[in-house]
């Protein structure tokens, strides 16, 4: 009896182990979203642009951060990937910073694909390790300063400097910093203390009389001058001020003026490179280094930078990086030839860069806003 009673227990025991272990393992899916994730970001450059496509269609959908439809016309990209691809594209907008900090907050549960950030946050992506490489089919083409080698960025455009002068308030439109030093109008530039625009602005002064990365002495000397004057609009430079007849002589990147100009037919501008002083500085592709669209992302990037999305940043007033491209005669036309922006100095360095856009927000604040009343 006890021998039996044992055994019926020891059965027991061994039947409900093996039903609990049945219950705490099932059986694993060959494949689908229930399928155990691989490790770390996908390895894109060891695909095929064949498997990238087919990648990216079966995710349909691609989330981009900082890309909004009207800057450097990121919707005429959206459109061509989508016709093409089959691909949705949804764009939420914000500052650079602030896509690399939801990159960042976001590693454990990430719902971004793409950014477009400032040539010197990309360096920065680098350094907080959020970004992942992808080396499109044009990399040889694009020179060195405008990518990161290891491919974690890649500038597919930059702008320069230009001014926009609505025509209808101001009869003799500036061609030079010289021409507007002599004007009597309101320059609108935008925030220099926090905005990257203003304070490529403010460089571009420093070449125009002189100066340069090393010595900006000549432009605060020159925007004390234009504060005392009273003729620093202390507004945004901002579509809806355009549009509204509030500024007079705008200053921005070429991408931004072009759209300007294109969306305000209520005036008549012209648009123009300042002969004495202008700098080009871009925007770099990243990929988020845990995008739940990988596949999209990449097609993306080899979409900005193959002669159908290169077409477009030039359409928009952004100057393609790419050496061996040259934008179609009827897009030059609507905006830049290349010799209106030869004379241009390139940022090539964007540590250097960064730093002396520090320098600049704070000689601003305390040198020239206290001047402006």
């Amino acid at each position: 009896m006890k021998a039996r009673k044992t055994l019926c227990i020891i059965s027991v025991i061994l039947c409900l182990c093996i039903a609990l272990s049945a219950c705490g393992t099932p059986a694993k899916p060959a494949g689908g979203n229930d399928a155990p994730k691989a490790e770390g970001p996908l390895d894109l450059n060891s695909l095929t642009l064949e498997q990238i496509i087919e990648g990216a269609k079966k995710e349909g959908k691609l989330e981009t951060v900082g890309m909004p439809g009207s800057w450097a016309n990121w919707q005429g990209i959206f459109d061509g990937i989508k016709a093409e691809y089959g691909i949705e594209c949804n764009d939420t907008d914000m500052s650079s910073a602030e896509e690399l900090n939801m990159f960042e907050t976001e590693k454990n549960s990430p719902t971004k694909d793409l950014g477009d950030v400032g040539h010197a946050f990309g360096p920065k992506a680098v350094q907080m390790d959020v970004v992942q490489s992808y080396k499109t089919s044009y990399w040889d083409k694009v020179p060195d300063w405008a990518k990161d080698p290891e491919g974690r960025w890649m500038m597919a455009y930059t702008g320069v400097i230009s001014f926009i002068t609505n025509t209808d308030l101001v009869k003799n439109a500036p061609k030079s910093w010289a021409d507007v030093k002599a004007g009597d109008y309101k320059l609108t530039i935008g925030d220099v203390v926090t905005g990257a625009t203003g304070q490529g602005v403010v460089l571009a002064t420093a070449y125009a009389f002189g100066g340069g990365i090393d010595n900006l002495d000549p432009a605060f000397e020159f925007w004390a001058e234009m504060a005392k004057a009273g003729r620093i609009d202390p507004g945004d430079i901002l579509l809806q001020r355009i549009q509204a007849g509030e500024v007079q002589v705008g200053v921005s990147w070429s991408f931004n003026v072009f759209s300007y100009r294109d969306q305000t037919p209520n005036y008549k501008f012209d648009v123009c490179v300042p002969t004495d002083g202008a700098i080009l500085s871009g925007y770099a592709s990243v990929i988020n280094k845990y995008a739940p669209h990988p596949h999209a992302a990449a097609l993306a990037r080899e979409y900005i930078f193959s002669d159908k999305g290169q077409t477009v940043l030039a359409g928009a007033g952004g100057i393609p990086t790419r050496t061996d491209f040259k934008a179609p005669a009827d897009v030059q036309a609507k905006t830049f030839a290349p010799e209106m922006y030869a004379n241009a100095v390139p940022i090539t360095d964007p540590a250097a860069y960064d730093a002396i856009r520090e320098t600049i927000a704070q000689r601003w604040q305390e040198e020239i806003i206290p001047l402006m009343g």
